[in-house]
């Protein structure tokens, strides 16, 4: 800290009696302190503090010399008013400092008003000492002049950017401007003494600045308010303190005006607000998107998951509309459902056909989601949309495409009047809620099949496949039956295929160089007939099965493919239809039936395995089951039932063996067919 050359110490009058700040300032300085309480030091005279109020209590300091600097440790304003007048009068020259203890916009006004050096509202006294002792060694030694008192600063960070006297009229009666502000304005703060709040501020402005001005009068109580105003670096946000003033200033009443800059705090707060908002609005989206999904659980048919997730999608107010339009072919779509208060945009997708670069369209062709988050200007939509997009007021949207496995059932498109809406985070959200609803509808539809008594039979025929079962039964004049196919839970795609008229090397080494077959194995091999299963990379097995339907036989011989499916009798044959178009081109539906299931009770179904089971498989099969030889680790061996039927273990595992191929066999083959 710098030196302090001063002829006397600093005089600390307070209020609060010897504390902290006394041995703070001695520590951060060669200066001595002498404690004055409020009480005793309201005259200041000569080089000497004595007392008014009490005659006994008389603090000499004319052997000292003049001090350094007074420092009063108040919070009330009246007495910082008086006793600072009184030094200012008594002791010219000599720096005064406030430094309240708690601070307040009336202890900074009664400050600013009285002519205080400095100001240091804080409770650190540490940081109060160190400002007090720079105050007093920037102070002039001589008595001061009239420019000096002219151009007195309150310069401490705690006080504001800009202070003013303003009469109840809204002139301007004083104007001070911090140093490293004052390149701010556009006006300096001595023309700006005699002007009018009016003439500063557009009339807007002007007239709730005014407002709040009469308020602070009125009330005798400090306002607050928050306006813009145009800087030489542009527009800068303020924040202001109005501190009403007791007494009248040429007969008129008055209020000091102590303004800060908050530009940046403002910056910040409007970016914090941002992203709180935006985590609010996430949270709301992720809310609606677990309530969509709650609801599709017991949804009975595809329709009504469609019209609840678009009603449920706008009931939360955060889209103004979403429709729902299905995959009827390549590159086709059908408008099916909407909901929401963008009427005109609704009308008009349901009118038209969904052409060139659609959003809609895109994100069924590439199964990806599509966002446009400035519809009025995007060149991805037409020029109609466009116009009742305008009407509705509709600013952004997202195509989703609803999917299940590698089955695009159609889009769902979501209309916002945010024009910050679908972000990344929420992109995520759809994304998650468009695989829901493909999941469900594929669920409904097998739902639909399995618990129907009564489903339709559809043969269609297939020419030119490009598939390994018809490539091989063009080149070698066999014939592929499919045996079963599905998918595991990784998505990998199985078939089980029986070739008759060829052996399985040959159909081995011809599988290892088909671009359609990832893996191939054989699993019998008899002369001209063999067993395999093959991983393909694509198969309208899977297609099939996430549209609902069971194929019961499928045959290929010589490069035709015929096919046997059953669905719902509610089933859309046509989509069914358009579907299996997308692997195999050349599709034909030749005959279309309702037939019926026959119904089985449990009891029904037990009795139909029981009677297809030996005395010895069934017997295998209890002790097996009875005796934890299924478990895991197992309770029983394999030798544990051979000895309990007294047989040979080879004997008992035949015997389990082909009790449980019937047993599967009845479950696998007679129930599901190939899904």
């Amino acid at each position: 800290m710098e030196h302090v050359n001063r002829n006397g110490g600093v005089v600390l009058i307070t209020e609060h009696g010897e504390g902290k700040l006394s041995a703070a300032i001695e520590g951060a300085s060669s200066l001595d302190v002498r404690l004055v309480s409020l009480d005793r030091a309201v005259d200041v005279v000569g080089n000497s503090l004595a007392e008014s109020t009490n005659a006994d209590a008389t603090i000499d300091t004319a052997t000292a010399g003049k001090p350094s600097g007074v420092v009063l440790e108040l919070d009330q304003p009246s007495a910082i008013r008086s006793v600072v007048a009184r030094v200012k009068a008594d002791l010219p020259g000599v720096p005064t400092i406030v430094v309240p203890q708690e601070g307040s916009e009336r202890a900074a006004a009664a400050a600013l008003r009285a002519g205080a050096n400095e100001y240091v509202p804080t409770d650190e006294a540490e940081r109060a000492a160190d400002r007090i002792v720079e105050a007093v060694a920037a102070a002039p030694s001589g008595s001061t002049t009239e420019a000096s008192a002219e151009y007195h600063r309150i310069l401490a960070n705690e006080l504001p950017d800009e202070a003013f006297v303003i009469s109840e009229d809204g002139t301007y009666l004083e104007a001070k401007i911090r140093p490293g502000s004052a390149s701010l304005y556009t006006v300096s703060a001595e023309e700006l003494v005699g002007n009018r709040i009016q003439d500063a501020f557009p009339d807007d402005v002007a007239a709730r600045l005014l407002s709040c001005l009469e308020r602070a009068i009125e009330t005798s109580d400090v306002q607050s308010v928050e306006y813009g105003a145009d800087t030489t670096e542009g527009r800068r946000r303020f924040e202001a303190r109005v501190v009403p003033i007791e007494e009248r200033i040429e007969g008129r009443r008055a209020v000091v005006w102590l303004a800060r800059d908050i530009t940046e705090r403002a910056k910040r707060e409007r970016q914090l607000q941002l992203r709180q908002d935006r985590l609010e609005t996430l949270n709301r989206i992720n809310q609606v998107v677990r309530q969509v999904i709650e609801t599709l659980v017991e949804a009975p048919t595809q329709g009504t998951i469609e019209r609840k997730v678009c009603d449920q999608l706008v009931e939360s107010e955060l889209y103004c509309a979403s429709w729902i339009a299905e995959r009827i072919g390549e590159g086709q779509l059908s408008y099916r459902t909407g909901a929401g208060k963008a009427e005109t945009v609704l009308e008009t997708v349901e009118s038209r056909s969904f052409e060139g670069a659609h959003p809609a369209r895109c994100a069924v062709e590439r199964g990806e989601i599509r966002t446009v988050n400035d519809v009025h200007e995007s060149e991805l939509i037409p020029d109609e949309l466009q116009d009742a997009a305008r009407e509705d007021n509709v600013d952004a949207a997202i195509a989703v495409p609803i999917s299940h496995g590698d089955t695009i059932y159609g889009v769902l498109c979501v209309l916002a009047s945010r024009n910050d809406a679908f972000t990344e985070s929420e992109q995520n959200g759809f994304q998650l809620l468009g695989e829901t609803i493909g999941f469900t509808i594929s669920a409904v539809k097998n739902r639909q099949l399995l618990f129907s008594d009564s489903v339709l039979e559809l043969e269609f025929r297939i020419d030119n496949g490009e598939t390994f079962s018809f490539d091989l039964s063009t080149k070698y004049d066999c014939t592929c039956s499919l045996e079963w196919a599905g998918s595991t839970v990784d998505g990998r795609i199985f078939q089980y295929v029986t070739v008759e008229g060829i052996d399985g090397e040959t159909v081995l080494e011809e599988a290892s160089t088909h671009d359609s077959v990832e893996e191939c194995r054989l699993i019998h091999d008899g002369t001209d007939q063999c067993t395999i299963e093959i991983r393909l990379t694509e198969s309208g097995v899977r297609t099939l099965a996430n549209h609902g339907a069971t194929i019961r036989d499928v045959t290929v011989e010589d490069g035709v493919g015929h096919l046997l499916v059953e669905v719902p009798r509610d089933a859309d044959v046509r989509e069914i239809a358009e579907a299996l178009k997308f692997v195999y081109e050349d599709t034909e539906l030749e005959a279309r039936r309702e037939v019926d299931h026959p119904v089985r009770t449990a009891v029904e179904r037990r009795k139909r395995v029981l009677d297809q089971l030996t005395e010895r498989q069934l017997t295998t099969l209890r002790l097996a089951y009875y005796g934890g030889f299924f478990d895991w680790p197992r309770e029983s061996t394999g030798e544990d039932i051979a000895e309990a039927m007294d047989v040979s273990p080879p004997t008992m595992h035949q015997h389990l063996r082909k009790g449980m191929k019937t047993v599967l066999g009845e479950f696998f083959e007679e129930s599901s067919g190939t899904m």
